[in-house]
This record gives structure tokens, sequence and C-alpha cells, in this order.
């Protein structure tokens, strides 16, 4: 298996097997198989049969750390499930520590499709309709009780300059270090929306499910909640040429601040996937080039 982070930690098939066998009995006699060619840098995943899905986080952290992060995720998955009214996985137990592995981990239903990628529906106005209708569907649920998330993506631009000072110096002979540095400059100083709306959190392409040209099914909802409107506006970046980037803007109507914001999120996650995946995950570096040079090239920004 390739290691994608220095923390990660591996679990062997069998032992998959053997935590679904003692902790959930009823799914015992499930084929389970590892799901290969995945981009997912959070979890490695495993079939359990053909309705579910066992999710084990990849990185190194305190069990109780990751129990809580696991709970905040089924709950952020059950809840966008609700909302989306598309296919996306729900929780069906979080299961314990043990044959190996040290930390909790998830059993979730398995939504099929086929995951999208950069440039495979860039000119794709039906799946930007789509994304649109999502987009304004979250937008227009009640955000009362759901958490804030500001803290990563969706807070505070200027919060991120060291982070993509770290990603230029690691950047070199990998992108225009020049005018990436330029537009930053252009993105850090934007204002901060007057208000928060829900959002999924991570609409990048790769937690987008296509069939013939329709967005059929939404993965990794687990960030769900309220945070900065533009946030979800990196689909636009991440997935889209020129023509259907405007279809998604007109439909949810963003003004130029809002436009401007999300291409800075977009902006701020490609410049991190690009160098730090360019080894362990070339589908995820592809992404981050990609993005950027839609960012680097847009006319109206």
């Amino acid at each position: 298996m390739v290691r994608l982070h220095d923390d990660q930690v591996d679990i062997e098939i069998d032992s998959v097997r053997r935590l679904i066998a003692e902790q959930f009995p009823e799914y015992r006699q499930l084929e389970v198989r590892p799901v290969s060619g995945s981009p997912a840098t959070v979890s490695k995943l495993f079939r359990v049969g053909t309705a579910l899905a066992a999710k084990f986080p990849l990185r190194r952290q305190d069990p109780e750390h990751a129990a809580s992060w696991l709970t905040r995720e089924a709950d952020g998955l059950r809840s966008f499930h609700a909302v989306s009214r598309l296919p996306s996985p729900v929780p069906v137990g979080i299961g314990d520590p043990g044959h190996g592995f040290p930390m909790p981990w998830m059993l979730q239903s398995w939504a099929a499709g086929t995951t999208a990628t950069p440039t495979g529906v860039a000119d794709a106005t039906a799946v930007a309709e789509d994304v649109a209708e999502l987009i304004l569907r979250m937008r227009g649920t009640d955000p009362s009780g759901f958490r804030v998330n500001g803290s990563g993506r969706g807070g505070d631009l200027s919060s991120h300059d060291a982070w993509v000072q770290e990603c230029l110096r690691r950047s070199e002979g990998l992108l225009e270090r020049d005018r990436a540095a330029e537009r930053w400059q252009q993105f850090r100083v934007l204002p901060p929306p007057a208000e928060s709306v829900l959002c999924h959190g991570d609409l990048t392409p790769f937690n987008l499910l296509v069939r013939r040209n329709r967005l059929v099914g939404v993965l990794d909802g687990g960030g769900f909640g309220r945070a900065d409107p533009a946030l979800d506006l990196i689909v636009a970046w991440h997935l889209f040429d020129a023509p259907a980037r405007a279809v998604l803007r007109d439909l949810v109507g963003s003004d130029e601040l809002e436009w401007r914001r999300g291409a800075a999120w977009a902006f701020e996650q490609a410049m991190g996937v690009v160098w730090y995946y360019r080894d362990t995950n070339p589908a995820m570096s592809a992404l981050g080039r990609t993005t950027l040079a839609r960012i680097l090239d847009a006319a109206d920004l």
C-alpha cells in the first residue's frame, strides 16, 4: 500500500474481516475487499458486501480524539443525507479498535457511482445545474443547531498565509509560483461574509458521483455544517471550465465577493495537494494543478 502520510496507520484485510465479524456479526458472511484506485486521503475504505463500506482513519491519532471525530462525522453524514436528497453514505455504526488497528472506525452504507475527475465533466452544464441545485438546497435549509465549520477552510482567509507560503516554497518547478503568490495577495484581503450557511465543505470531484453527465450522488458529507457560503463554490474551480462555471454562478446567484472567495478557498486547497501528493497520490496532485490553472487564467477574478 502506498503511504500517503508519515503518520499513516495501515490495516490488513484479515483484520477488517475479524473486526466486522466480532463487532457487526450480522454482516460477518459478507465479502470484504479493499476499494482500489481511490484517491481518498483521510480514510482507507473496504467494501463489505454490495451495500456497505468500512472506513478506517489513515492518520494516527489519539483513540478518544478519533472517536470524537467519527461521532461528528456520523452526525454530519446523517444531516447531509437528509438535506441533499441525493444518494450519499450514512453511518451504520462506529467500531472499536482491535486486531492491530489502534483507533475507532466506521461502518457505513455504500453509495454507488463513478467519481468525477477534474476534467471529465468540465463542460457538462447539466452537472453544473445539478451542483447548483444541491448548493441552493443546502443554503435554503435552516442552519440553526448546526456547528460552525470555520476553523479551517471556510474561516478567515488571511489566517492561511503561513500555509500558502509553505506551499509556495515547496512547489518550485511544479507551478507558476510568482503568479500564484500574486493571486494569493489578492485573495487574502477579501472581507468575510456577513453570515454563514449550510455547506458540504469538500465538494471536490472525487466526492461527486456522476453518470451520463448528471450528478447522481455525493460522498464525504461528514463535514456538513455552517460555513462561509463561498466554501462550496470550490467545486466551480475543481470541476468546471469557464462556460459551465458561468452556469453554476448564475444559478447560485453569487456576487463578485462570494465568487472570488470561492476561488480563494479552491486556491488554498489546491496549493497544498500539488506538492504534498506529488509522488504518493498523482490524481490528487493533478487536481491541484488543474484547479490552479483555471484560477490563474480566469477572466472573472
